[in-house]
Order: C-alpha cells, then structure tokens, then sequence
C-alpha cells in the first residue's frame, strides 16, 4: 500500500497509513537526536583507547599513565632496540608470506564452495574449511605442535621449529576467511559476463585472468589484508610453532608487558597503527580508481 505499512494480525490483513496510531510517525521518521549519539558513542567506545596511546606515546616520562610533556624519546629507544626490530622484521616476513599463500589457496577454495555445487562430500569439505574459524587458537596449536614432533620423530622433518612452523599454522588460520570472503563475492557475480567472453572464443584460463579476477579483486585484497595482520597480530600460534631465533613481535611485546608497561610499547604501537591506516587507504584508493576505469571502458 502506498505510504504505509501492512499489519498482519489474527483476524486478517490490515493496511496501516503513515502516521496513524501512536508509533505511526516514530515508526516513519526515527529520531535522529538518538542516532548520532549511539553512532557518537560507538565511535568513542572504539577509538578512545587509540587515540590515548598514540598521545602517550610522545610523553617524555617513564610512567605511561602520568603526562609530563612533549618527547619522541620513546621513538629513538624503539628504533636501537635491536630485539624488537629483528622481531619486527621478522613478524613482516612471516605476515607476507602468509598473505599471498593464503589468497592463492583461498581463492581456489572459495570457488569451489561457490562454483561447484553440492558434490559428494561437500559437507565434510566445508566444514573442514570453517573449522580453523571456531576451534579456539590454543587447540591448533598443541594439535600442530605434536604433529611437527612426531614428523620429526619419523621423518626427520621439521628438524625444529621456525619461520616455517609459523608460516604453516598462520596460513592455516587465514586460508578459512579468505576462502569465506571470496566464496561471497563469486555468489555475487553475474556468469553472463563469463559465458559472453568464453562464446567470443577467449580460453577459461583467459575468462579467469581478464573476467573473473578483477571482478573478485576487491575481496582478494580484503582477504589479503585481513590475513596480513591476523598473521602479524598472533600470538597463541606463534608461541607454540616457534623456536630459538624465530620469536615474532607478538612475542617479545607481550614477555616485555608482563614485566610492567613500558611507553617504548606505545610507540611501537602507534607505528603499526600508522603503516596498517597508511596500506588500508592506499588500498581503497587503488581500488576505487580501478573500479572507475572499469566502469569507464563499461560505457
């Protein structure tokens, strides 16, 4: 019914005209007063531990909770703590690593959960890939943990734990959400673009290269971004696969923490903050300049 709402009751269906009733006009029209203070507050509730950081991370005094004034001390400690940089490189190592692999295989993955229909066997193949996603990190840890022993054991591989143990859990972990971000975007493809390029005479293998993928470009760089700092970020895996000479900042960060807060942490973490806005805003940008183009040559 135009400019109203449909009430469905007991007795029948019964046409309800903007306005009328008592929650008619709240119904219509919400209050905007309450919108922007439950938005305002979200907001604080989010970014007021951030901002707080960031401010203290330029304060002169060892105390991290007591301002004294203005100092970037802090920064030139970080920068000739030589434990905390090789952690640092480390961590990236690892974290870019794991990225790339994680999209590759995640996106075949998320195809074959999007594209291939319900196979035999379907069931077990999804819910091996959404376990990652709800067994907490301590299981997968000991459970990998006592796998690499044991093919020690046999194999004589791994010979110890290292960048390459990390890597391996850290791809695990992120191969599940990349597969579940690309799975929904496939969904939402429309295969009419496919079909026109493959009946044009262009090849599967060109269709994905020069259709597909740069339809799909917006969730591989949602997934690569997501899976670059949940692998950065770890800590539960990276305290059981590691081992001498592989600790990841994560690490070393939280040892140091639990001796007591140190201000050299709050500038660690207002660098990481900077680089992770800095790549999330130049990936937006590069994106949406690549969607206007496509929409250009569209027309």
């Amino acid at each position: 019914m135009r400019d109203g709402v449909v009430v469905i009751g007991a007795d029948g269906v019964f046409p309800v005209r903007a306005g009328e009733g008592d929650g008619g006009k709240a119904l219509m029209k919400p209050n905007r007063i309450l919108q922007f203070i439950a938005l305002g507050i979200g907001f604080l509730f989010l970014y007021i531990p951030i901002v707080s950081l960031i401010v203290y991370s330029f304060n002169e005094s060892q105390l991290v909770t007591v301002w004294t004034r203005f100092s970037t001390r802090w920064y030139a400690a970080l920068l000739q703590d030589d434990e905390l940089i090789a952690a640092a490189w480390l961590s990236l190592r690892v974290a870019l690593l794991t990225a790339f692999a994680s999209v590759i295989i995640g996106t075949w993955a998320g195809f074959v959960l999007a594209r291939m229909g319900r196979f035999r066997g379907f069931t077990l193949y999804t819910g091996m890939i959404n376990a990652p996603l709800v067994i907490p990190e301590v299981i997968q840890g000991i459970s990998l943990l006592l796998l690499f022993i044991e093919m020690a054991k046999w194999l004589g591989w791994p010979a110890g734990r290292g960048i390459f143990t990390i890597w391996i859990g850290h791809v695990m972990l992120c191969i599940s959400y990349v597969a579940i971000i690309v799975q929904s975007r496939v969904k939402e493809l429309n295969p009419s673009l496919e079909e026109a390029a493959l009946d044009l005479g262009a090849t599967p293998l060109k269709v994905f290269f020069f259709i597909t993928l740069p339809l799909i470009s917006q969730a591989l760089v949602s997934g690569w971004l997501l899976s670059f700092t949940l692998s950065i970020d770890d800590l539960v895996l990276s305290a059981f696969l590691s081992g001498p000479g592989s600790t990841t900042l994560p690490l070393v960060v939280f040892s140091r923490v639990r001796l007591g807060l140190n201000p050299e942490m709050n500038a660690l973490a207002t660098l990481f903050i900077a680089v992770v806005t800095v790549g999330v805003v130049l990936a937006n940008y590069f994106m949406q300049r690549a969607e206007r183009k496509r929409a250009v040559m569209a027309v």
